[in-house]
């Protein structure tokens, strides 16, 4: 497997560019008790270059999210009676979801038929770009096995489990024991679904399975709520401006981290949280343009 340490950079903006240029990003996620997750998700996104960016959320929960950014547009969507999304909402998102560049799809979507009918449709997509991560990932552990979600997979997708929803996704998809090391965890998953992996934690491992990079930045500070979903943020920004999903979320990752680095200088690791992240995406981006 060929090791990558180079950093991937953003593409240079033309002077004459517009928002439509830097990536149109549709987030789909939260349920009632889990507005900020999305919302946080969002922010990154747009901290992190892209150009149009929308939430998808339950119609009840719409008015927390819109009220959290001025710099995105909601959309609102059919719900159960726990406040998750409902599967009415399929036709909604799958012609939405065919109007942006990468869907960013889990952060606080919460686990039921709903969220699970939504998904297998969207991965059904063919050309879609699509990252999963938080109970998206959740879901698709319990859709695995032969002929589950990965021989009906026809989108592009970036997998982004941390350490127990990578047990979870091993054991849906491969009998026998998931191995110690986790770069090997990361590839045979990658292998197995034909995705990018993501496998979160100290040292985050990316591999499609052919290439892989192991991040050097970041903290233990940033173990907090919310780091994840502002990593699924700036993962799918990047991807957004036209990096090859390898790329975006090895740069992604750098980035997080980065910031997390910067951030913990100001605020140290006790009290370091995922919005103090999302601060500091500029100045990471600043610094990786003139490395």
């Amino acid at each position: 497997m060929q090791k990558i340490t180079k950093i991937p950079d953003l593409k240079l903006r033309p002077v004459d560019g517009h928002k439509g240029l830097f990536g149109k990003i549709l987030i789909v996620g939260g349920s009632v008790g889990f507005s900020g997750a999305p919302a946080l998700a969002g922010k990154a996104v747009l901290r992190s270059g892209a150009g149009l960016v929308r939430v998808a959320v339950p119609q009840s929960i719409l008015p927390i999210v819109a009220s959290l950014e001025l710099c995105y547009t909601t959309i609102p969507l059919a719900e159960d009676a726990d406040g998750r999304i409902s599967s009415d909402a399929v036709g909604i998102l799958a012609e939405h979801a065919k109007q942006n560049d990468v869907v960013a799809f889990g952060p606080g979507i919460g686990v039921g038929a709903g969220v699970k009918d939504i998904l297998l449709h969207l991965l059904g997509m063919e050309g879609l770009k699509i990252i999963v991560d938080a109970d998206g990932l959740n879901t698709l552990a319990l859709c695995g096995g032969a002929g589950g979600w990965v021989e009906k997979k026809k989108a592009s997708v970036i997998l982004t489990p941390h350490p127990g929803e990578m047990q979870r996704l091993w054991k849906s998809l491969f009998r026998g024991k998931m191995p110690e090391e986790r770069v090997a965890q990361a590839a045979k998953l990658a292998e197995r679904t034909n995705t990018i992996v993501v496998l979160k934690g100290a040292a985050t491992v990316i591999t499609g399975g052919k290439k892989v990079y192991v991040n050097t930045t970041g903290n233990a500070g940033m173990a907090t709520a919310g780091a994840g979903d502002v990593l699924t943020g700036v993962i799918a920004a990047a991807a957004g401006q036209g990096l090859n999903l390898f790329d975006a979320a090895v740069l992604g990752v750098y980035i997080h981290g980065l910031a997390g680095d910067l951030a913990v200088k100001e605020k140290g690791q006790v009290g370091l949280i995922a919005t103090d992240i999302i601060n500091f995406l500029p100045a990471a981006f600043l610094r990786q343009e003139h490395a």
